[in-house]
């Protein structure tokens, strides 16, 4: 006999029943004897959300009609001289949302967001303003990327 099999305890038999009752009366779900509630999912702040579109339309991922329905006043217009140089396009991975922070106004219609962004090994930053519309969706409203967005428009 090998060392192996000497070492081992020998198989106890597995009981035909679940514990607690016989085979099919046991509940349905996890181990506990209520089932799970379902856990809605995570909804991002509108701050954060608007980052990721704007990364997306000036790295070149999206085109910047993307926005049409979500911009209010000059921004649209800033996007459309910014998105075509594609200025968070980068040629290693794509650039990813590090940080975003906001700052909201006394009556809360309107937020200031501050957001850096990755591109390889550079960090850029992007600012952006955010309003609450009367149909209580937030829209952009103005955005600058590293103090590009006015300067953009006027050569």
């Amino acid at each position: 006999m090998d060392s192996y099999t000497a070492t081992t305890r020998p198989r106890t038999p597995r009981p035909r029943t679940a514990p607690g009752g016989p085979a099919g009366t046991r509940p349905r779900g996890g181990a506990g004897t209520h089932p799970r509630t379902p856990v809605p999912p995570r909804t991002l702040p509108p701050h954060t959300v608007f980052a990721e579109r704007l990364l997306a339309v000036l790295s070149g991922e999206r085109p910047v009609h993307w926005m049409l329905g979500h911009t209010v006043g000059e921004a649209y217009e800033q996007l459309v001289h910014l998105a075509p140089a594609t200025p968070l396009r980068s040629l290693g991975p794509r650039p990813v949302l590090r940080r975003c922070s906001v700052q909201l106004d006394p009556h809360r219609t309107a937020m200031e967001a501050f957001a850096s962004i990755a591109t390889g090994r550079r960090v850029r930053a992007m600012a952006f303003r955010l309003e609450l519309g009367a149909d209580q969706r937030w829209r952009c409203a103005a955005v600058e990327l590293d103090g590009l967005g006015v300067a953009a428009r006027h050569p």
